[in-house]
């Protein structure tokens, strides 16, 4: 395997395993190498995660987590340290949307709810993983913003005020921690076909086809083009790039 893209003894959380990008991201790097601690909220999909996996003397440790809460966070990084002794790579992936709704009509309860999953669920995982990887002396945490947290998102406000969120809590961790061997970064995609978007609204082809039409590459990310991207982040070989959000977004940031 090449070593750039050679996961093999290596320890990842991942929360949001089961479904969409969590899913996919723990397929390719247990097909990789990878040994997984992966979390849900959600049990049937995480059943369902582990039995996709590919394992090869490599593990896979599956559990609850509901991110909102500190508790489970803190367990999720302690079953990795019990069972392997390190967290090498964090991912915090798990997130949630809202109805499409105009700014002036939001409510507290939504962008409560909002918060409590997509920022503190993101904080709550980057305390536990970063404590472990300063004891180590490394470690690389991959969290998932959106193209709402770099630019507005109409009708969307609180979930693009969460991911901005997402964004300066990312920059900041790679800044207090760039020194230390700890590197964080996100990434930013643009709309993809996961189930977020029956959240949002737009599941039927001819909404997504309408969102489409906002890309240069007048399309959406297929799920597994953006998962790529996550695993081309978190190589081994990737080991100065810090504090980024990378947009994946068939080249909307460009204009």
């Amino acid at each position: 395997m090449d070593s750039l893209l050679d996961f093999s003894g290596k320890v990842a959380l991942i929360t949001g395993a089961g479904s969409g990008f969590g899913r996919l991201l723990s397929q390719g790097l247990a097909a990789r190498g990878c040994n997984l601690i992966i979390s849900d909220i959600n049990q049937q999909g995480l059943d369902e995660t582990v039995e996709s996996l590919t394992l090869d003397g490599n593990k896979v440790i599956a559990q609850i987590c509901d991110v909102s809460s500190e508790a489970d966070c803190k367990a999720m990084a302690d079953v990795a340290i019990e069972n392997f002794g390190r967290i090498d790579i964090g991912v915090n992936n798990a997130g949630i949307a809202h109805q499409v709704t105009a700014l002036h009509k939001l409510d507290e309860a939504t962008m409560e709810k909002q918060f409590a999953v997509n920022v503190n669920g993101v904080l709550f995982g980057m305390k536990y993983q970063i404590e472990q990887m300063l004891k180590q002396g490394h470690g690389h945490i991959l969290n998932l913003a959106s193209m709402a947290g770099i630019g507005g998102a109409p009708k969307g406000g609180a979930y693009s005020a969460a991911k901005h969120a997402v964004v300066g809590l990312t920059r900041t961790a790679a800044i207090e921690n760039a020194r230390k061997g700890v590197q964080v970064n996100a990434i930013c995609p643009f709309y993809s076909p996961t189930n977020i978007l029956a959240v949002d609204g737009f599941d039927s082809k001819e909404d997504q086809a309408r969102l489409a039409m906002g890309c240069p590459m007048k399309r959406l990310a297929d799920p597994q083009e953006v998962v790529n991207t996550m695993i081309l982040i978190l190589s081994p070989g990737n080991s100065y790039m810090t504090g980024q959000t990378i947009a994946i977004d068939g080249g909307v940031s460009a204009w």
